[in-house]
């Protein structure tokens, strides 16, 4: 039997039913008529997997209603839906009244067929829609209405789908749409590929929607190839076709004249009105951009056509994508590389923590997501490294109430429990003076809470919080972010230490764009802010330099040559006069960022990649930590990673040293 067979791949269908239902139900889309296909098997999903079907079902419907917007003008139009599965497009166009003179004919194994036909017929509201015509299920024709055909077929045997289709009475003269949603994927390449070729060549005016998976090379495609592994339905189609480019030269070469292609993020911009975006953005509270911007970026929507007049291309070429579309101007490579003999780096699986360089020899990392106990939950503990003899000792920190002299302090400032939820605050960590020198098993930390006067302004995430001087006072320049109550902030707060409360001091110049998970360093006194998040939930490739003046301070703008490429959600750190970009995540790019090094003084910027083959599992930039170790020119990273949509959770097992000294020479 052939491998699209398998019982994993016919549940494909029926988990996706339940996900867009999930969606629907909390106004991502509308549609009725999925709780009636899904019955008993309703779930909640979480909000990130709402997105990603709200986008899926938005791109399906713009190019299938383009489809028969285009068509209206021919007495007879198809659509044939390969692996519909449970979906419900038959029923929303036929309750908007788009179905004219279409005939809908669904494709999926005999089973799903069989289930889904019984459904109908079992559901007053369903075939009063279609029409039943109470015939029996005949031949590979599980259900026949009017304009509604229910056929069960294996997909991966075309002489078996070309019989079904003759006997529904598809007619090969005649404009159709073939739609394939996570179908073909699932085929061995040689069989899609037929089956692709097939259809151009046997309909003389044809049209051809596919929505799949892209990128499969990357940490995030790497985690996504793995899930449906696991699941016993591997994407055989990335090997073969790795990206927008391939599967659009795929199409070309099977006969097709027309085809344009677009990752979901570009549609997104491109093909949803400003309004609606703005709407789905706050019908839940959402805190995981990294991983809705990724998930898009590894899914396309295709549209190919031939002998249709004029060619029908829903996704124009005149529609632009944002800043950043532009290939990556690739300098150099950097290798990656397993921190030496990382004892007790356990604690560093998590992602959204902060980390810190308190010693030249130690580093203390707090907050974030990640694992303890065996759990996934957010980490309440705090963690230190302690490089002792050449190699890195961690562990996580007691917490004591201690009488004694502390020469280490940090402060951890604002943070969230919940995305609808940030209430932190601000806390002093104090460290003995024997610290630096003690087994990090013996090292305590005490805690104490700022008074609630102080906190007001740290009630915020996604912000920086960078040490600037002005007048030989030190303070605490918090920036941006977002809270509960703004999904983006532009304002900042002089925190005066050591007591942190906030001072006024002039600040002159035009106000930043508003952004949160952007960059913050320390330079010449005053802070340069790279990247970042919009309100409109778009990377920005902005640098800016708050400059120390005499009288306060001043916003200035850092030009870049070229551009800077727009991201989000790296970490920034300042050497010898070059500012230096590390991971994040940026839109329409054949690669994930690596390593930008930009001249303070001439505006020059260079992208450097990371080379990750000598790691054993993917490292996913974003989320993370960075610390750099300026002597030795080397930059270590730690924790990162997210919930990779509905494929699992991935956090990099372990901290990862790049030796920077050779760029920054060459520089």
């Amino acid at each position: 039997m052939a491998v699209s067979s398998s019982p994993q791949v016919q549940g494909t269908g029926g988990s996706s039913a339940v996900s867009k239902c999930s969606a629907a139900e909390w106004g991502y889309t509308r549609d009725r008529f999925l709780r009636l296909l899904v019955g008993r098997r309703r779930r909640r999903r979480a909000p990130l997997v709402h997105r990603g079907y709200y986008i899926r079902t938005r791109a399906v419907d713009h190019c299938v209603q383009d489809f028969l917007h285009k068509t209206q003008s021919h007495p007879r139009t198809q659509i044939v839906s390969l692996g519909a599965g449970f979906d419900s497009l038959y029923f929303r166009l036929k309750d908007m009244g788009l179905l004219h003179h279409t005939v809908v004919c669904e494709v999926d194994f005999p089973v799903v067929a069989s289930q889904k036909a019984a459904l109908i017929k079992g559901t007053e509201e369903l075939s009063a829609l279609v029409g039943d015509t109470g015939g029996e299920a005949l031949g590979a024709i599980a259900f026949s209405g009017k304009d509604y055909k229910l056929l069960g077929v294996d997909l991966s045997e075309l002489s078996e789908l070309e019989k079904a289709l003759e006997e529904a009475g598809m007619d090969n003269e005649i404009p159709t749409l073939f739609l394939a949603e996570v179908v073909l994927t699932y085929l061995e390449n040689s069989r899609s590929d037929a089956l692709v070729q097939w259809a151009a060549e046997h309909f003389s005016q044809g049209c051809f929607l596919l929505y799949e998976q892209v990128h499969p090379a990357d940490p995030f495609g790497r985690v996504m190839q793995q899930h449906f592994s696991q699941l016993s339905s591997p994407l055989h189609s990335l090997v073969q076709y790795p990206d927008c480019q391939a599967q659009q030269r795929r199409f070309l070469e099977k006969g097709w004249t027309e085809c344009s292609v677009m990752d979901m993020n570009e549609f997104f911009s491109c093909c949803i009105p400003e309004d609606e975006q703005q709407r789905v953005q706050v019908l839940e509270p959402f805190d995981e951009y990294e991983e809705w911007h990724l998930k898009c970026s590894h899914y396309f929507v295709l549209t190919a056509s031939k002998g249709m007049e004029p060619p029908w291309t829903p996704l124009s070429s005149s529609m632009t994508a944002p800043d950043g579309a532009g290939p990556v101007r690739r300098t150099g490579s950097i290798t990656a590389a397993a921190c030496a003999a990382p004892s007790g780096t356990l604690g560093l699986r998590r992602y959204g923590h902060r980390s810190v360089l308190l010693k030249p020899n130690m580093i203390l990392t707090t907050g974030g997501f990640g694992e303890q106990d065996g759990q996934h939950c957010r980490l309440r503990s705090f963690h230190v490294l302690v490089k002792q003899a050449g190699h890195w000792k961690g562990s996580c920190l007691k917490k004591e109430n201690m009488d004694g002299r502390w020469d280490s302090l940090a402060v951890v400032v604002g943070g969230r429990t919940s995305p609808s939820s940030a209430g932190l605050g601000m806390l002093w960590l104090k460290f003995p003076e024997t610290c630096s020198t003690s087994d990090p098993g013996d090292i305590t930390v005490e805690l104490v809470s700022l008074q609630p006067a102080a906190a007001p302004a740290a009630l915020r995430w996604r912000h920086s919080t960078t040490e600037v001087t002005f007048k030989g006072e030190n303070y605490l320049f918090l920036y941006g972010g977002r809270s509960a109550e703004e999904p983006v902030l532009g304002d900042w707060c002089f925190l005066h230490t050591p007591d942190l409360s906030c001072t006024v001091i002039p600040v002159e110049g035009a106000v930043p764009e508003h952004r949160h998970s952007h960059s913050a360093c320390r330079w010449e006194g005053g802070v340069l802010i790279a990247g970042g998040l919009g309100a409109a939930e778009q990377p920005l490739g902005s640098v800016l330099f708050l400059r120390k003046h005499e009288d306060g301070f001043q916003w200035q703008t850092v030009e870049t040559r070229p551009p800077l490429i727009p991201r989000y959600s790296h970490t920034a750190h300042v050497h010898d006069g070059k500012l230096l970009l590390v991971g994040g995540v940026w839109l329409y790019s054949s690669c994930v960022p690596g390593i930008t090094i930009i001249d303070l003084e001439t505006g020059l910027c260079s992208d450097y990649t990371i080379n990750m083959e000598h790691l054993e599992w993917p490292l996913m930039l974003h989320n993370h930590s960075s610390v750099f170790l300026h002597d030795e020119k080397e930059l270590l990273l730690i924790g990162g990673g997210g919930n990779c949509f509905s494929f699992g959770t991935h956090l990099n097992p372990e901290p990862v040293s790049l030796s920077l000294s050779s760029i920054l020479t060459s520089h």
